[in-house]
């Protein structure tokens, strides 16, 4: 038996790399080795940080006696959800036919071809309340194989078909205007728990994305957005040592986490703590929140590098036995005498953009120069590292070594709109521009289909299997890779590149727009957007001369904490790049009698400038 996950990139994978199972990673090779066996195919999908797949690790595939009947009656895959993300979509659709609760790990069986006829997920060891043993399983799959195979080929079929028809099904409709919107609102709004915070029963996940799109909405839905984080922020989903977030709780009060914390929920929560805290009506718990989450992004999950790690784990090792929660359950002293959980350190490019936005964002609000500085370092890294010469990019690295996963659209979206955010916050129009061939080249992708696909095109082994499904419109934990295009094509247009900019984000949030404001709270991004589509443009340019004094220092404090769709504080040499680089809003933005000026414009018509930050108070006050 060859190890063949020891050199994989994953550190899923490598985690599995010892187990007497005969792994195969996701590849052409596993499949052609079953269809030369005639033997089924088991595609185990899991993550590093997840509690269960380390579970199922520890009780069935290091186990002997499981592990020869697998590598006797089937060839298995091992499948980092993370790295691959197109191989988990496919086969959690497939795994939906055979049970309602789905997760990791995910338990798939296959045909050669690829095709599902059973799935599951974690199953013990020794049956319990109901669920099979998971030797049990296998030799009920294996016994079908060899006694039942018509049985088994006409639920595959019948999945596939299934599949096929659900992907070429469209919701498009007409964008919600502003009373499609509050009705969106209040159907949140009546899910609220008044007690805890939060949106329904246990278990309890943060949902970023809605309290982004509530952040948006202004208004009563402001309040709502800011009520959720204040009571989420003082919860034990909220790590009080070390300022992170956990991914989710198992009870209504946010207690009994589950306690690996990911890099897309800090991120997406840091942006709307910075987003929350401009405007007339910013919550005074924001600067706190925002400022340990600037702590746990910069001190715990950053790579030397200067890319972000995707998570990090639940278990340590405590007294020399594996604790789930062990680590975090400690004060900071307690915390000193241990190793803390491991870092998943592959670097992903969307999660990164994520957190090269917030951290971008953030470091302008709050005036936070280190913020600002982490981001530019993990923008520059993963543009030097993912960025390919022909413009395409990779999914994900580990070391500066490239995965062979192709990227994903939420890859392009994601790292867009971090790098726009990033310019605005720096005046380093180079983030721009690469942002707009970004965009650029997912509007080209898509022909006439979408607005936006990945310019790789899908996972070549699912495609050629006739496997690849169309990108799930639904968001939970982040937004779809179609909305983080679109909301990179909103700025782009807010920014001044072309009415086209905004066709574009108009027409990708479209596609799921009747379904967004019936169902919220799986489309809280897409909202998002149509709340920034359906409210009046505001654009605020700051501009600073090249001697700051106090009056400079004061107008760019007032303009850090404005609302406006979109900011930018630049010198005057700054704007100029913008706007020979295209970027409309920048045209004329000049200094005025050697001191900083600020431009504050509504859809491209903008108020006489000012020089201090009084002026500019009162302009914002004087406002409807």
């Amino acid at each position: 038996m060859g190890n063949r996950l020891g050199d994989a990139l994953s550190p899923y994978l490598r985690a599995h790399a010892g187990n007497p199972v005969d792994w195969y990673p996701w590849g052409e090779a596993a499949f052609e080795e079953a269809r030369r066996r005639d033997v089924p195919v088991l595609v185990s999908v899991g993550y590093a940080t997840c509690h269960w797949c380390h579970v199922m690790a520890r009780e069935s595939f290091s186990d002997p006696e499981i592990a020869r009947v697998l590598n006797d009656r089937f060839v298995a895959i091992k499948v980092d959800r993370e790295e691959h993300p197109d191989v988990d979509a496919s086969y959690l659709a497939a795994a939906s036919a055979f049970t309602r609760d789905l997760g990791w790990p995910l338990t798939v069986f296959t045909r050669p071809d690829g095709r599902t006829f059973y799935a599951g997920t974690y199953f013990p060891p020794r049956a319990v309340q109901g669920i099979p043993s998971f030797a049990d399983v296998l030799a009920a799959v294996d016994e079908a194989w060899r006694e039942r195979r018509e049985d088994l080929d006409r639920t595959a079929d019948a999945v596939g078909e299934a599949l096929t028809a659900a992907s070429v099904a469209r919701t498009d409709g007409d964008l919600p205007d502003r009373a499609a919107l509050e009705q969106a609102v209040a159907t949140l709004a009546q899910g609220e728990d008044r007690q805890f915070g939060g949106f329904g029963s246990a278990p309890k996940f943060p949902v970023a994305p809605v309290l982004a799109f509530l952040t948006r909405a202004g208004g009563d839905a402001r309040e709502l957005a800011a009520r959720t984080l204040r009571r989420m922020g003082a919860s034990p989903l909220r790590d009080p040592v070390e300022g992170g977030f956990f991914r989710y709780a198992t009870r209504a009060d946010w207690s009994d986490p589950h306690y690996e914390r990911m890099l897309t929920d800090n991120a997406l929560l840091l942006s709307v703590t910075a987003e929350l805290s401009t405007g007339r009506d910013a919550p005074a718990f924001a600067d706190s929140l925002a400022g340990g989450l600037i702590d746990f992004l910069v001190e715990r999950m950053r790579l030397p590098s200067g890319g972000f790690a995707s998570a990090q784990d639940s278990e340590s090792v405590i007294d020399g036995q594996r604790s789930e929660g062990g680590y975090y359950r400690r004060d900071a002293a307690g915390r000193a005498e241990l190793e803390p959980p491991a870092l998943d350190a592959k670097v992903l490019t969307g999660w990164n953009g994520l957190a090269i936005g917030a951290l971008a964002r953030a470091g302008s609000v709050f005036g936070d120069e280190r913020a600002t500085s982490a981001a530019r370092r993990a923008a520059d890294f993963v543009l030097a590292t993912h960025l390919q010469p022909d413009g395409r990019l990779a999914r994900a690295s580990l070391d500066g070594e490239l995965s062979d996963a192709v990227a994903t659209l939420e890859d392009t979206g994601m790292l867009a709109g971090g790098l726009i955010a990033l310019a605005t916050a720096t005046g380093n129009v180079r983030y721009a521009t690469t942002a707009r061939e970004l965009v650029d080249a997912a509007a080209t992708a898509s022909g006439d289909d979408d607005a936006f696909a990945a310019p790789g095109g899908p996972d070549p082994v699912l495609r050629a299997r006739g496997l690849a499904l169309p990108a799930d419109p639904a968001e939970g934990a982040a937004p779809s890779g179609m909305t983080a295009c679109a909301a990179a094509a909103f700025e782009l247009y807010a920014l001044g590149a072309g009415d086209r900019y905004r066709d574009l984000a108009e027409r990708a949030v479209r596609s799921v727009a009747g379904i967004a404001v019936q169902r919220p709270i799986a489309f809280g991004g897409a909202l998002e957007v149509m709340a920034r589509l359906a409210t009046p443009l505001v654009q605020l340019v700051t501009v600073t001369s090249d001697q700051t004094d106090a009056l400079d220092e004061e107008l760019v404090r007032v303009a850090r904490r404005q609302a406006a769709s979109v900011s930018a504080i630049v010198t005057e040499p700054q704007a100029r790049d913008f706007a020979e680089a295209g970027f409309e809003l920048f045209d004329g933005r000049t200094a005025r009698d050697g001191g900083g000026a600020a431009y504050r414009c509504r859809a491209f018509v903008c108020a006489l400038p000012v020089s201090t930050g009084e002026e500019l108070a009162a302009l914002v006050d004087a406002e409807p």
